[in-house]
């Protein structure tokens, strides 16, 4: 017969098993599996009609609609042709007679019937906007990014950057080197909402070496002659609007041009601009500044401080087959020193070749009313080269 004692520790080894027996049976069941979420229910258009479309409202602008369906694909539909719209997902309602603000704009679904809309919003209460008084419908998550969150420092750049090469060798040597990049970024990116701020940058930069011996030699032999081509351009623009077509814009650019003499050209300023014309295909700028202008010189003799304004015109147009024409002119004028006037101007022609990769030709042209000793008043470069789109 077993001592007494032990009688715990038996027991205690027989409760060990059993739980473990327990833990086992549990584990070896397979966890009931979670029932996939249910499908949202279609968007429906009610066509003027009698027909009716099922799908997802995209956007809005204006009295228009975009609308896809698996049937019809993307589709653009006036809100006169409708007579109904139901929404089960979440858009923001912008109106015309009312500037978007987080206190007049709370999204939700939307249902639209006989020429008013209703937004359905957990937040505040049904609002009715007329079908007259929409400007845009845009969804939630472009709105939360667009118009109430701060964008990041890296959020909506695009651009491009293009180069080229020339090379020669014989009895001559020379290289020539082009480099170009182009960057903008317009808050918000979409190009249906209102612009808030625009900046820009540009950078282009020529340079060139050409070594000729002289010929016939002479003895001793003389140094070959070098001819140096050095053209460089920056500038940095940004702009904050007050309304849909004006602007106010602080602006800084940085010139380099051997072939004038000029060393460096510094300007520093700001003013306003109207945006003349914006539509699908093109846009034209006018701006005008006040500034301060400092050049220095190959002979320092000729280093001047200005006080002087920026007077430009910009102007971009998209072209059949993808094409994008660009131009633009500057007019600087010295008002401390009158004869002190520059000028520059350039067009471009971008042709898309392949996805991304596309062909530039490039014209330029400076103008200097007092370049330095020895050096003509002109500039001119016509410069082919690749460019790439970053975005």
């Amino acid at each position: 017969m077993r001592p007494l004692e032990t009688l715990p520790h038996a027991a205690a080894l027989r409760c060990l098993a059993v739980c473990l027996l327990l833990c086992r049976v549990s584990l070896a069941e397979p966890a009931p599996k979670a029932e996939p979420a249910p499908k949202p229910a279609p968007d429906v258009i009610f066509f003027t009609n009698g027909d009716q479309l099922s799908g997802t409202l995209e956007r809005a602008v204006g009295k228009s609609i975009i609308f896809k369906s698996d049937v019809a694909g993307e589709i653009t539909v006036p809100l006169d042709k409708i007579k109904e719209l139901r929404s089960t997902g979440s858009f923001a309602v912008l109106r015309k007679d009312i500037p978007p603000t987080r206190r007049n704009v709370f999204p939700g679904t939307l249902d639209y019937q006989d020429g008013t809309l209703t937004v359905l919003s957990p937040l505040a209460a049904p609002q009715n906007v007329p079908a007259a008084q929409v400007s845009y419908i845009i969804d939630q998550r472009t709105y939360d990014m667009e118009l109430e969150k701060k964008p990041g420092a890296l959020y909506g750049w695009h651009g491009s950057i293009s180069g080229g090469t020339t090379i020669v060798r014989s009895t001559s040597n020379g290289s020539t080197y082009t480099a170009g990049l182009t960057l903008t970024r317009a808050i918000p990116a979409v190009p249906y909402l209102p612009a808030r701020n625009r900046t820009a940058f540009n950078l282009q930069e020529t340079y060139g070496k050409l070594t000729s011996p002289v010929i016939p030699q002479t003895q001793p032999p003389s140094p070959p002659s070098v001819a140096l081509t050095s053209i460089f351009h920056s500038d940095l623009e940004r702009d904050e609007y007050f309304s849909t077509r004006f602007y106010g814009l602080v602006q800084t650019s940085f010139d380099h041009n051997y072939s004038q003499g000029l060393n460096l050209q510094q300007v520093y300023g700001g003013g306003i601009g109207w945006t003349a014309i914006k539509d699908a295909r093109q846009e034209l700028d006018a701006k005008a500044t006040a500034q301060y202008e400092k050049q220095e010189f190959e002979t320092p003799a000729n280093n001047m401080n200005l006080i002087g304004s920026t007077i430009s015109e910009t102007y971009h147009r998209a072209l059949p087959r993808k094409l994008v024409f660009s131009e633009t002119v500057n007019l600087l004028p010295a008002w401390n020193e009158l004869h002190a006037y520059s000028a520059n101007a350039s067009a471009g022609l971008v042709l898309p070749l392949f996805k991304r990769l596309s062909l530039s030709v490039t014209t330029s042209d400076n103008f200097l009313n007092d370049p330095a000793a020895g050096f003509k008043k002109n500039s001119f470069q016509f410069v082919t080269a690749a460019s790439y789109t970053l975005r």
